[in-house]
């Protein structure tokens, strides 16, 4: 009985094969979606040139290669070019001092702990476009156009009442 129901199944074996590989409608009588390839993965700027920030205290990114760099528990490449002690010769911008602060805002003669892996915070520059559209503005910019413009319709909302004083009743 079993050596039947293995060679029934090996004889159903390449006809489901065939059967899964066939174009056209699946089991439900629609069409299998078409497969859109990947988009290309984004390149890394390299051109070393310090980008804007978008608001206070973002951290900046990063405007290197560090696809080979080693960070782990042994070694952080980044403290190479930008510890206190390197910098000099690098020319590399040292690490923020808030770097050298553990949690309870004591300051530390190296790196904290809690901000040894850069790439928590700090990532790479693409040229990779947006997904969807950024509306961003920074406060600089919103200060510098002036009040917002009026709603559509060329009226200004009515401004809300005060209360009365007393409770009303």
């Amino acid at each position: 009985m079993r050596r039947l129901l293995i060679t029934a199944l090996a004889a159903l074996l390449p006809a489901a094969a065939a059967l899964a590989a066939a174009e056209g409608p699946g089991l439900r009588g629609t069409s299998f979606p078409t497969v859109n390839e990947a988009p290309a993965i984004a390149k890394e700027t390299a051109d070393d040139v310090k980008r804007e920030r978008n608001y206070p205290d973002q951290p900046p990114v990063i405007p290197h290669n560090i696809r080979d760099y080693q960070l782990d528990l042994n070694v952080n490449k980044c403290l190479t070019c930008h510890s206190r002690e390197a910098t000099g010769e690098t020319q590399a911008p040292m690490v923020s001092a808030t770097h050298f602060q553990d949690r309870d805002g004591q300051t530390l003669g190296a790196v904290s702990p809690r901000r040894y892996f850069c790439t928590q915070c700090h990532v790479p520059q693409t040229d990779a476009r947006p997904p969807v559209d950024n509306m961003f503005r920074d406060v600089d910019s919103v200060m510098r156009q002036g009040a917002p413009a009026e709603p559509q319709g060329g009226h200004a909302a009515a401004p809300a009442k005060a209360p009365a004083k007393g409770g009303g009743r």
